[in-house]
């Protein structure tokens, strides 16, 4: 592939940041914002990536306002880096080489809800909860779930998943189309409604999973499900990591349409029980829920409870009340906030891989295995429904040692999963923490396509640069 590769650009001149605050001031009035304090919770601070705020940051309310700043960012050569809650670890939100955090918050329109279709069209300032909250009268729901309330431009933009994946898929499989904003400020939208085509590029497909790089979502078109008649949730103690994921994939292999099935090591159980006031014996533990029938739900539940016992596990403590799922639930969406509770103070470094499910107790095994000789504190929980897993270091940053001993950690993390025919990421994104991994991943010539569609499409490098791919 023989293309004129620009080199890596440089930080937007004080001069033309000055000249696009004066036009973005005049435009939108106080919705631009320059203070420190608000730029600096525009860049990363979740991780140990170091915040690099942007210059400036804007709350647009509009597509057309969206383009207007961002053909102005285009003229001056100033940066662009789209923000939706900050939720992410990989650094996606930072803003390297300065420019206009745009802020898409003020973007929260559902435009449409089309019942009969199952799907809804949506700004990417809306949130998943306040989708389902209005989606619930109808009788639908929006079935990808991160944990946090993200908002769903960013889960776009970053291919989020999540607890429901396993029966669910990802965002890319619930996205049917967008309208973005592309580098020079024009307007595309990349499908239809209709559930499937084959006319040209699946350009939907392109945006989904680009964090940001080739152009900023404004508008989503989102497959929605039907709200089950009956959902059964539950937990199930086994007495090893091994008998825990040899029985999500005997469950998944039988058949069993698992909504979810979410692992949790013993120190995240332990942790859970003291954050979350919980119960739960200290061992393995297999959070799993059904979706269907009455009828459905409680055979699968039962077999579930079977498969359990043959490899170990059990009982499996199950229940249809809708406050006990939310409960429990909630319990599991707040472990990064239980993890912390373990080592106050220390600074929480969250990372995930994903390998084939055949291989997923391996890999936890020595992924714990190594915790333990490198001396960490580092719980684990996963979606072992389809082979991803996160790890949570609890580190001290102002120990250099052991900063350095959870880095390696990580590396060593991220080489066991490729070694396995994994992925250095199942969720979390690239962002700038894992770029250094994509070519050992997808090989140089996959790594030279994605360099080809930036410059194609961003041939000034101006949106959120320094993610993914170099140039």
């Amino acid at each position: 592939m023989h293309m004129a590769i620009r080199q890596e650009r440089q930080p937007a001149s004080a001069q033309a940041i000055d000249t696009v605050r004066q036009a973005l001031g005049a435009m939108l009035g106080n919705r631009l914002v320059s203070s420190l304090a608000v730029r600096q919770q525009h860049a990363n601070t979740l991780t140990w990536i170091d915040n690099q705020a942007p210059d400036l940051v804007v709350y647009p309310q509009t597509t057309e306002e969206v383009s207007a700043i961002v053909k102005l960012c285009a003229a001056h050569d100033v940066p662009v880096v789209p923000f939706g809650t900050g939720t992410s670890f990989e650094g996606h939100v930072n803003a390297p080489f300065g420019g206009v955090s745009v802020d898409t918050s003020m973007m929260k329109g559902i435009i449409a809800v089309h019942a009969e279709d199952l799907d809804c069209v949506i700004e990417p300032g809306v949130t998943r909860k306040m989708l389902n909250e209005h989606l619930r009268d109808v009788g639908l729901f929006f079935p990808i779930d991160p944990g946090a309330d993200a908002s769903l431009g960013g889960m776009t933009a970053t291919r989020a998943s999540g607890t429901n994946a396993v029966r669910y898929g990802t965002m890319k499989d619930n996205v049917l189309a967008l309208k973005v904003v592309l580098p020079n400020g024009e307007v595309m939208t990349t499908s239809r409604r209709a559930k499937k085509s084959s006319a040209g590029y699946d350009l939907t497909r392109l945006f989904v999973g680009s964090e940001g790089t080739l152009g900023l979502i404004t508008e989503i078109t989102l497959k929605l499900q039907g709200i089950p008649e009956a959902i059964s949730a539950g937990v199930c103690p086994f007495p090893s990591v091994k008998a825990a994921c040899d029985a999500t994939i005997l469950t998944i292999q039988s058949g069993l349409p698992v909504a979810r099935i979410e692992l949790l090591d013993a120190l995240q159980v332990r942790a859970c029980n003291l954050y979350s006031k919980l119960t739960l014996p200290e061992t393995p533990m297999l959070f799993v829920e059904f979706h269907g029938t009455d009828e459905g739900v409680k055979e699968q539940s039962e077999r579930f409870g079977e498969i359990a016992k043959e490899l170990g596990g059990g009982p499996f403590d199950w229940a249809t009340r809708a406050e006990d799922r939310t409960r429990l639930w909630q319990a599991r969406h707040d472990v990064y906030w239980a993890s912390m509770g373990l080592r106050p103070g220390a600074k929480g470094v969250s990372t995930d891989v994903c390998v084939p499910i055949s291989r997923l107790s391996e890999c936890i095994e020595e992924t714990q295995a190594d915790i333990a000789t490198s001396g960490l504190i580092a719980p684990i929980v996963g979606h072992v429904g389809d082979g991803n897993f996160h790890v949570l270091p609890l580190v001290d940053m102002e120990n250099d040692e052991e900063v350095k001993a959870a880095k390696t950690f990580v590396e060593r993390l991220v080489q066991r999963a490729l070694a396995m025919e994994g992925t250095c990421t199942g969720e979390h994104g690239v962002g700038q923490g894992k770029m250094k991994y994509l070519e050992q991943e997808h090989g140089a010539e996959a790594l030279a396509m994605m360099r080809a569609l930036k410059l194609a499409i961003d041939p000034q490098n101006l949106m959120n640069p320094g993610k993914i791919v170099t140039l």
